[in-house]
Formats: C-alpha cells, structure tokens, sequence
C-alpha cells in the first residue's frame, strides 16, 4: 500500500515520520500491579476513619467519568501495609472483570490487585489516559476468561503504541479529546438533572398530589381489566410463536426486548414470521396505537404504545399482552407513563411468580389498579410528561453524536492522520 508523503508504513499503522512506536512499558517507570490484603473480607483491613480509600472493580464501575473522586472502603494501617499504595494524581486500569478501563485517582488510596499504577509515566500522562481510553475496546479480545475476564501484565507491558515526539503534541492532542470528554461529562450531567426532574414530575402528576391548572375532581380507581371493559379482545396475550415459525422476512414479530420502559425499543436484528405461520397460529395482528405490557422480567411490566415503525403487518409473542383500552376512557400514552413509575414496578413485582424468570400472569395484571382522572386531565398530563421525554431523547441523541464525534477524533489524533501542531 502506497503511503503518503511525510508518513510511514509501522507496526501499528500509518504514522507520522517523526512519531516512534514503543511499548506501553516505556510510558512509565514502572507498571506495578496492585495487592489486595488477605483474607479479602476481613475486618482487620477496614478502618472507615482513615483518610486512605481501597479501590476496588466496584467503585470503577459506579465511576462515570474520568478521575475516581472516591471509594466505597477505606483501609487501617494494616490494610495500608498490605495493599499497593498509589497517591493523588495516579493513573491506574483495571485488569480484572471491566478490563482495560483507565482513570485518574483524585485521592490517596490503595488499589486493589485487580489494578495496575502507570507509575511516574515518562509521556504526558493526560495523552497516556487518552491511549488507554482508546484501547480499552481491544483488551477483551486478549484478556483470559475464568469466573471473569482478566488481563495480565505481560500483554500490557507488550502492547505498541505510536507516539508523538514533544510533550507539546501530546498535550494539544490530550486538551482537544480532554475538552470533548468535558462536553460529554456536561451532557450526561444535564441529562441525569432531566430525568431527575421528569421523575419528580411524574411522582407529582401521577398521584394527584399536583394538579394541572383548571383541573379539579376526584380521580377513580379501576383495574386494568375494568379498562378493557372486561372484554378479553382488548386485553389480550400475543400468540405463541416458538422458534421455527422465525424468518428473517415476512410480517414482523415484535418481542419482548423490543419493549422497553415507557418506549419501543428498535433491534439491529429483527425477527419476522411468514404467512403460513400467521394462518396457522391464528395470530392477532397489532394495529398502531396499540399498548404493549411486556409481563417477563426485567423489569415485568415495562410497556411502550406502538407507534408507526414502517412495518405493513405485526405480530407479537406470547409474553405481551395487548391492551386496548376505548379511547373514551383512557389515554393510552397517560397509561404508558403510569406503567413507568416505581410504584408499578413494585404492584407488578408483588404479583409476579417464578424463581429464575420473574413473570407475571395476564389474569393478575389485569387485577392491578390504578388512579384515574377524567380523561382530560389523562391527556394533559402525558402531554407534560411525553414533552419532557421528548427533550431527554434530544439529549440523548446528542450525547451519541458527540460520542460517535469523540470516536472519530482518537482515530485522527493518536494515529497522527490529523496533525494539531
């Protein structure tokens, strides 16, 4: 393959002429893993007095951003003495279970042995975090499975990396992938204040506790199945399609993952059945508009009202149950917003049977119930609420596309294609 001017062929790509490849061993001093004293559980090590935190897998997992802030453990001076101290300012990664996950300790602590410290690294150590960040994806394909994925460190010492010549190239390129993290960190700051907003509104809304102006009256109490009039048509199961009934083209089969909490959720790899299979189950075809109970864990209960998804004829499994309540008297998308509260999730849950699968039966959904308004007020309330869902969405859309941007800029920058100096 031909290579650009100023470019050349390595073994880790097309990189700039200047830049030079080397190992991750070479970005520290040291790269030392982490000690976990033993017995593991034993009180001996925990002193919630001390200064001194214990990083463990757990608390990278709770930790969305880049730098941990701080641990759910802290360790006594014997636990101190039998782990691996790492100061302020460390960059670790995990090897164990989230493998390959880098991040920036902004406390002392001790890591656990599920750990490694790039001690005293010799390159800018904000672009270090950015390599590794890059990499993570790679990891698990070379990490060794037991009871969870792990990594030791000899494919960590081993792995290439390509590098800029000056800290100052290093740098320009950590502060412009270092600014689009800052943007995401924001993002997902508003997004978390949005739903916390939304789930207050509903709490609100949906008990009455609030009131939308010009709405007064007592609400009523019915059950689902008072709903649906008592008629099994408008509160009914999908069909029973097992496994070869599935084509890969026909009329589509929505189910059960497709249905998520408060909305339809699109799969890369849609399921369909053919005509004969629709003849001979008997299905029943869904009609747009048309509100879907999902009653298989997790969680049971969830529901979503079928919008327009560009499909002619559909179908669904046994598992969902098709409600159709008369527009006279409910709002479908008010229900869907009933249907997404904790207090749901708990009335279903307290009606659920089964050890591994948690399911709940079509009879005790039915039995549920739950306060109504007249239906007016049904309307104006999913209006507020269906509002705040569609600014989430919008949110959310634009995280992904300033992740899907974030992606785009490591392949330029850490590979030298694009040049910010």
């Amino acid at each position: 393959m031909e290579v650009k001017p100023g470019y050349k062929q390595t073994e880790v790509g097309v990189i700039p002429e200047e830049w030079y490849v080397i190992p991750l061993s070479k970005t520290a001093k040291r790269i030392t893993r982490g000690a976990s004293p033993r017995p593991i559980d034993s009180p001996i090590w925990f002193d919630s007095r001390s200064s001194v935190g214990w990083v463990r897998i757990s608390d990278v997992t709770r930790c969305s951003g880049r730098y941990l802030l701080e641990t759910t453990q802290r360790l006594s001076e014997a636990g101190i003495r039998n782990s691996r101290p790492v100061p302020s300012g460390s960059l670790i990664m995990s090897i164990c279970a989230t493998v390959g996950r880098p991040i920036e300790t902004r406390i002392d602590t001790c890591i656990h042995d599920g750990f490694v410290v790039f001690d005293q690294p010799t390159i800018e150590q904000s672009f270090l975090y950015h390599v590794l960040a890059a990499l993570e994806p790679a990891w698990s394909k070379h990490g060794q499975t037991g009871s969870q994925m792990n990594l030791n460190t000899g494919l960590i010492n081993g792995r290439l990396i390509p590098i800029p010549p000056t800290e100052a190239e290093q740098r320009a390129i950590a502060t412009a992938l270092s600014d689009v993290d800052g943007l995401l960190g924001g993002l997902d700051q508003l997004i978390t204040k949005k739903r916390d907003l939304k789930q207050a509104a509903m709490q609100q809304l949906l008990t009455g506790q609030t009131r939308l102006p010009g709405f007064h009256g007592e609400w009523e109490v019915k059950t689902l199945f008072e709903l649906a009039e008592r008629k099994k048509e408008l509160f009914d199961d999908g069909d029973w399609i097992e496994s070869e009934h599935i084509t890969t083209e026909g009329i589509r089969l929505i189910q059960t993952g497709n249905i998520g909490v408060g909305s339809f959720v699109e799969k890369d790899d849609k399921k369909y059945i053919n005509d004969a299979s629709f003849t001979s189950l008997r299905c029943k075809q869904l009609r747009q508009g048309d509100l879907l109970v999902c009653r298989l864990a997790d969680p049971a209960g969830r529901a979503c009202v079928l919008s327009d998804i560009g499909e002619e004829r559909i179908v669904t499994s046994v598992d969902v149950t098709i409600f159709r309540p008369p527009p006279e008297l409910a709002d479908r998308v008010f229900l869907c917003q009933v249907f997404s509260t904790s207090e749901w999730f708990r009335a279903v849950s307290d009606r659920s049977g089964g050890t591994t699968h948690k399911r709940i039966s079509r009879g005790a959904l039915g039995r549920i119930s739950i306060n109504l308004p007249s239906l007016p007020e049904q309307t104006a309330i999913a209006e507020v609420l269906s509002d705040m869902d569609a600014e989430l969405a919008g949110l959310e859309q634009r995280r992904e596309k300033t992740r899907a941007l974030k992606q785009a800029m490591m392949q330029e920058l850490l590979t030298g294609r694009t040049r910010l100096v």
